[in-house]
């Protein structure tokens, strides 16, 4: 019974309810009204009257009835295709795109049904095609080396791929000092302090800005655009590149081309001086003569030995080196090389020595013509550095801690090297001694970076201990089989 009443209520809320309604009320106006003016004539005019009323009750409950039955036709044919159509779009309101209705009509409400299905396949494909779209962009945020971060009006961080992610979570760590109104204190925002100046730009511009940007250690080149709505900023995105590598390898190329210019005027200016003074005839004997043309092929060597390491250090940092891979004897090479250093020991006053262990020192994968360039310029900046009476010396043992391998010594009892500059004596034209100028030696300043290059393409490595005023030990380590020593 109350299933019932509910029904009822529900039809009486229902368009075809209230059409019901408002006929059975004009119906029964209709009849109330014809009583009201001939009920009186009935019982004049009629001798049965009471037949003629019992018809018009008849009429009266036929006339509901046919209101009934039309509500309940209007119901199946109206209603109940509405409250599908309700249902339907329900149902995509709460995201089912694929919801349709199916109603067999060809009057208006099949032409609305028609209509909806319509518009359901049409934006369940815009719907597909804007997560297609939305999938194809995070897979290329995904991929992107680059970090990708968008900022709000505010400031806030709303959107950033895997690269933005870590960099915002490395940088939360450091503690900023600047000036600059930290992003907390602005505008309750969370974009680090080094974008926020190029923020403030762009959101007050309207205009893409970029700029490179110095965090610690590390430079990044920054592409900060605005985002727009309706004319209006509504934030900003940056893509964030590190390009401290290109930089440092900029700053690199730029010192190289000043040092080999620097380095390679000296010579050049002292051979056309001298040869200017042979030409204008300052050369008053034979022997004054001789000692110019001397100075001027010491020269022309020295700048042809640079330009030899030069071509040999651009072929090794290339991945060009020439390595030929035989068994080496590396005890007599270092033998060799002590001997042929011997005589200029004896004639600068130091006091050399060879220490040498016992049994074979066999590398089974060498150059033995590179590994003799190695000794010999350890060797070569030895001699240069240490004064005469003190003592150089060159040991080739084998090394039980790192394993089946062999280490050669080079040590010295010279100036040495201050601790600041250790980390950087590999590196092409580097001066640990910024006193000391080229026109005092006889070296290039490339051997150590050289001897670095062969030793890497053996896969050992090279250690450096020094003391300032005691002296100099170059250990360099190679396995006899040739892997990687480190």
């Amino acid at each position: 019974m109350t299933g019932w009443a509910e029904r009822v209520g529900t039809l009486w809320r229902t368009l075809v309810g209230k059409l019901w309604l408002t006929i059975i009320g004009l119906v029964a106006c209709v009849l109330l009204t014809l009583g009201f003016f001939l009920l009186p004539y009935v019982d004049i005019t009629f001798a049965n009257s009471a037949a003629v009323k019992r018809m018009l009750i008849y009429v009266g409950v036929i006339g509901f009835s046919m209101t009934t039955v039309f509500a309940l036709f209007l119901l199946k044919k109206i209603t109940q295709p509405m409250r599908q159509l309700i249902d339907a779009a329900d149902s995509v309101r709460r995201g089912d795109y694929a919801t349709r209705v199916h109603v067999e009509a060809h009057d208006e409400i099949g032409e609305l049904a028609s209509t909806f299905n319509l518009m359901a396949a049409r934006l369940e494909e815009n719907i597909r095609d804007l997560n297609i779209e939305k999938e194809q962009l995070a897979g290329v945020l995904r991929s992107m080396s680059d970090a990708m971060i968008t900022f709000g009006r505010d400031g806030t961080v709303q959107l950033t791929n895997p690269g933005g992610e870590r960099l915002l979570k490395d940088w939360a760590a450091i503690s900023w000092d600047s000036e600059e109104p930290s992003p907390a204190e602005a505008s309750s925002a969370t974009i680090p302090e080094p974008l926020y100046p190029l923020f403030r730009q762009v959101t007050s511009t309207l205009e893409d800005r970029s700029a490179n940007v110095l965090v610690r250690q590390s430079v990044w080149a920054v592409n900060m655009a605005p985002l727009l709505q309706d004319n209006e900023v509504r934030g900003a995105v940056a893509v964030l590149r590190d390009v401290t590598e290109a930089v440092n390898l900029e700053k690199m190329r730029k010192d190289f081309v000043a040092n080999v210019s620097h380095e390679i005027r000296t010579p050049l200016s002292m051979m056309q001086g001298y040869s200017e003074a042979l030409l204008d005839g300052f050369a008053d004997s034979p022997a004054e003569r001789d000692e110019l043309l001397h100075v001027i092929h010491d020269e022309s060597l020295r700048m042809g030995r640079l330009v030899k390491d030069l071509l040999d250090l651009a072929r090794m940092e290339a991945g060009h080196t020439d390595i030929s891979r035989n068994r080496v004897e590396i005890g007599e090479l270092v033998e060799r090389v002590y001997r042929k250093f011997a005589v200029r020991a004896k004639e600068g006053e130091l006091d050399f020595s060879l220490e040498r262990a016992e049994g074979e020192l066999v590398l089974e994968q060498a150059d033995e013509d590179r590994l003799e360039q190695v000794v010999t310029n350890l060797l070569d900046n030895a001699f240069r550095h240490t004064p005469p009476g003190r003592k150089v010396t060159i040991a080739v043992k084998p090394t039980i801690e790192d394993g089946e391998a062999l280490t050669i010594y080079v040590a010295d009892e010279g100036h040495g090297i201050p601790a600041e500059d250790v980390p950087y004596i590999f590196e092409r034209f580097y001066k640990a001694d910024k006193a000391r100028t080229r026109a005092a030696s006889s070296g290039t300043g490339l051997g150590l970076a050289i001897v670095k290059n062969i030793i890497d393409a053996h896969g050992g490595r090279i250690q450096v201990e020094s003391v300032v005023g005691e002296g100099t030990k170059f250990r360099v380590i190679l396995l006899k089989n040739g892997k990687n020593a480190g």
